[in-house]
């Protein structure tokens, strides 16, 4: 059996291909990876020193609908209650002045959210 000659052609189209391959590859490696996302309570307790200040306290929370965390913070210690909504990328605190904003979040992420802040 003879063997027939490949052509120069294939071999150049082999080797683009085999090019476009390595260079998909390297492309993938070098994206950054997705970081996990960050545990509700840590977050409201990160988003809450950012936003309040270190002399604020957290004085409750329950989870609200998807990744949303409800409650009442105090923004300085002993302080009267002011409620909160988070949202991974955001807080909105009851006394904003987007009153409306918060009413809204409250009512579509947290529904049996207490309106009123607990008497201490």
């Amino acid at each position: 059996m003879m063997r027939r000659p490949v052509s120069w052609p294939v071999w150049a189209l082999a080797a683009g291909v085999s090019i476009c391959v390595l260079l998909a590859l390297w492309a993938m490696s070098r994206r950054p990876r997705v970081s996990p996302p960050e545990a509700p309570l840590p977050r409201v307790m990160r988003q809450i020193g950012v936003q309040l200040g270190n002399g604020a306290e957290l004085r409750y929370a329950e989870p609200g609908q998807k990744r949303a965390v409800c409650g009442y913070v105090g923004r300085s210690r002993g302080g009267a209650a002011v409620g909160f909504v988070s949202l991974p990328n955001r807080i909105l605190f009851s006394d904003d002045p987007l009153p409306k904003e918060f009413a809204e979040m409250r009512e579509r992420y947290c529904p049996g959210f207490l309106t009123t802040p607990p008497a201490r």
